[in-house]
Parts: structure tokens; C-alpha cells; sequence
């Protein structure tokens, strides 16, 4: 029986690309290779089920690939492994230091490696394709809530498992269901989006909070770090910044860089 996963390879080293290519079809995967990366933009239309970037020149393409991939709003949550060149090839067509320290990625590697060894790492990486991320919505707004779920409804990648109308709610749920990550407003009834984050944190620390409010002031930035929040969105960028926000918190990172350097409740 043949597997359906579709891996798109871009690597410029046709030798290694054959070998994978062989090593993946004969196991029963759907295969496409490219060199381009204008190219291989366009064959992320067909929905693969992972990526692998091998190495590219000139110098800087990986990474640039790399963070327009996790930035795109629907290729974002494909699973994603790099294949760096080998020390004294990674100044030209690899990833510097400094890149490698900010990928989002889900397995990396260096050659020289032979194909049958990246197999199971294949594997494992499209585990990561078919696990969703569970999210809780809460806010007092029965108008933005629906809006939000309808939004989440359309990713592969995320399910929300419930939706909250207060605090309490919220609180109460993620006790209960335990989510990846609780989208959070800051003005609720009965216990407002601050105290339910610090609740949440201090009892279902598997929970990560991330913040959508209308109130989007540094200091409400500063008080949500302090509560224990992992992100911070205004709901005037949530078109554009809700997909990524919730994808970065789900992995531990917190949302936007911004929210990084400042002071958290530890």
C-alpha cells in the first residue's frame, strides 16, 4: 500500500536529491524536487505534506526561503526540515550562526548524510503534519468568537476544542481540556483575560495563553508578559498576525518579537 505524503525537496545538489528522491519513492512517498525558489513557492500550491531544504547558493537563500515558509499564513504549519551543508561548505551555501540560531523548524541536519537515514526523520516529521494544534477562544463577544472559530476552522493544523465567554470560563476549560493555547481578551465579565491567564499558568502550565485585545498599549503588553501570557496581538493586526501568533506559542516561542524582551512574571 502506497503512502500518500507528498515531500517537496529543494536542494542544489542533484546527486543527493536522486538519492532521496529513489530512497522516498521506493518507500511509497510522492516526491517533488527543485533547485528554485521561485519554483518551489509556486509547487507549495500543491499542498505537501513536509518540506526538506537541503542547500542552496548563493549564501543566504536557505534562511530566506526558511522564514517566508513559516511566515505564510497557510504553508506556515507544514512540518519542516533543513539539511545544512557541511562545515566547510556552510559559508556558501549553507546557513550562518546567526540564521541557524532563529529557525523554526521542526528537525535539522547537516551532510553529508545518506538518504536512508533521513527516513525516519521523515517519518517523525509528518507526524507533526497530522497534530493539531487545540485551541480555546475566549471572549465575551459572541460576534468575535464565531469570527475567530470560523478563521481556525479553515487550518489543517488547528481544532478549537471549546470557547469561552468570561474569565472564569476560560479558566475552567483549560482546566478541564487542557488546549495547546488559549486565545485570550483582556476586558471580560465575571474574571477579567489577565487573571484568567495568571490562573491558567499556575494550573495547566501546558497551556499557553496568547492575547487578542482591542486595548493593544505597551503597558497592557507589559502587565499580559507579567501574567504569564506567551503572545500579544491586537485585534486590528489579527488578520494578519492570529495564524502566526498561535503557531509561535504552540512551539514554546513567544509572539510578536516585540513581546521577547520584556519583563516576564519570573
Amino acid at each position: 500500500m502506497q503512502n500518500q505524503e507528498k515531500i517537496l525537496i529543494i536542494d542544489d545538489d542533484p546527486v543527493f536529491v536522486e538519492a532521496l528522491q529513489r530512497t522516498l519513492e521506493i518507500r511509497g512517498y510522492q516526491v517533488m524536487t527543485t533547485s528554485n525558489i521561485s519554483l518551489a513557492k509556486e509547487m507549495l500550491t500543491g499542498d505537501p505534506d513536509a518540506i526538506v531544504i537541503g542547500t542552496l547558493y548563493p549564501p543566504g537563500q536557505v534562511f530566506a526561503l526558511h522564514q517566508w515558509v513559516k511566515q505564510h499564513k497557510k504553508y506556515g504549519s507544514i512540518p519542516l526540515m533543513i539539511i545544512d551543508a557541511p562545515d566547510n561548505e556552510r559559508s556558501i551555501k549553507g546557513l550562518k550562526k546567526s540564521e541557524g540560531m532563529q529557525l523554526e523548524i521542526e528537525d535539522y541536519l547537516t551532510k553529508p548524510i545518506e538518504p536512508a537515514s533521513i527516513l525516519p526523520r521523515i517519518q517523525r516529521l509528518l507526524e507533526f503534519r497530522f497534530r493539531k494544534i487545540r485551541v480555546l477562544v475566549a471572549d465575551d463577544h459572541t460576534m468575535v468568537r464565531n469570527g475567530i472559530c470560523a478563521v481556525l476552522a479553515l487550518q489543517k493544523d488547528i481544532e478549537v476544542v471549546a470557547e469561552a465567554a468570561d474569565g472564569q470560563d476560560a479558566v475552567e476549560k483549560a482546566l478541564r481540556l487542557v488546549p495547546n493555547v488559549a486565545l485570550m481578551d483582556i476586558v471580560m465579565p465575571v474574571m477579567n483575560g489577565l487573571e484568567a491567564t495568571r490562573q491558567i499558568k499556575q494550573s495547566c502550565p501546558a497551556t499557553k495563553v496568547l492575547i487578542l485585545t482591542q486595548y493593544d498599549e505597551e503597558e497592557n503588553m507589559m502587565v499580559a508578559k507579567k501574567a504569564g501570557a506567551y503572545g500579544f496581538i491586537p485585534k486590528r493586526a489579527a488578520s494578519s498576525d492570529l495564524l502566526v501568533g498561535i503557531r509561535a506559542v504552540n512551539a514554546g516561542s513567544y509572539f510578536p518579537k516585540a513581546f521577547v524582551d520584556l519583563p516576564s512574571s519570573n
